[in-house]
C-alpha cells in the first residue's frame, strides 16, 4: 500500500487541527472582509464542522474513487447553492436539511454503510445544497460575492481534508478498533443531528 497519502492526509489534518480553533476563535462579529469572512462562517457553527468533517470521514471510509469524488461533489453543489443563497431565493427547510445532514452521514459512518460512488456522491450534493445556501443567504450585502464564495469553499475543503487524514488515519489501526471509533464518532455526530433536527422543527 502506498504510504504517501495517509502521511499527507496525517499533515493536513495536523495543520487543520491546529488551525481551526485559532480562525474559529476570531468568528464572533464576524470581523474581515471577502474572502476571510467567507472563511470564517463554516467555522462558527458547530453543525456545519460536524457535516464537513464528517463528509471526509464518509469518503475515507467508502475509499477508491470516492476518496476525491464525494468532497468534490459537496464542494462544487455548495457553491453552486450558494450562489442561490446570495440572490435571495426562498428555499425552505434549511436548518432541518443541515441537521439531517449530520444525522444521515453520520449514521452512514456509524453502520458502515456501503453504496455505490454515484450514490455517495448525490447523497452528500444533496445535502451541500442545505449548506451552500445558508452560506450565501448569510452574506453581508456589502462584501463581494466571489471573494466571500471562495473563502468558505476554502473552509469547506479543508474540513474534508481534515475528515479523510482523520478517517486514513483510523484505517491504520486494527480492523477492530478502527471499526469501535468509527461507531463511536459516527453515532455521536447522528445523535447531535437528531437534536438539531429537534430544535429546527
Amino acid at each position: 500500500m502506498n504510504r504517501t497519502a495517509p502521511r499527507l492526509a496525517a499533515a493536513v489534518f495536523a495543520l487543520v487541527t491546529i488551525a481551526v480553533p485559532t480562525v474559529a476563535s476570531a468568528h464572533p462579529g464576524h470581523e474581515g472582509a471577502g474572502f476571510v469572512h467567507g472563511l470564517l462562517h463554516p467555522l462558527g457553527g458547530l453543525d456545519h464542522i460536524l457535516a464537513m468533517v464528517a463528509v471526509g470521514l464518509f469518503a475515507a471510509r467508502l475509499g477508491g474513487r470516492a476518496l476525491w469524488l464525494v468532497p468534490a461533489s459537496f464542494v462544487t453543489a455548495m457553491g453552486i447553492a450558494g450562489v442561490i443563497g446570495m440572490t435571495g431565493f426562498a428555499l425552505p427547510h434549511v436548518e432541518a436539511g443541515i441537521a439531517l445532514s449530520i444525522l444521515v452521514l453520520g449514521a452512514a459512518i456509524a453502520f458502515e454503510t456501503t453504496m455505490p460512488v454515484a450514490a455517495a456522491v448525490a447523497l452528500v450534493a444533496f445535502f451541500a445544497v442545505f449548506h451552500g445556501y445558508a452560506h450565501g443567504a448569510e452574506m453581508p450585502e456589502t462584501m463581494s460575492g466571489l471573494a466571500y464564495g471562495g473563502g468558505f469553499l476554502a473552509a469547506t475543503a479543508a474540513l474534508h481534508a481534515a475528515g479523510i487524514g482523520l478517517g486514513l488515519l483510523i484505517g491504520r489501526g486494527s480492523a477492530l478498533v478502527s471499526r469501535r471509533v468509527l461507531q463511536i464518532g459516527g453515532g455521536a455526530a447522528a445523535l447531535a443531528g437528531v437534536a438539531l433536527l429537534a430544535g429546527a422543527m
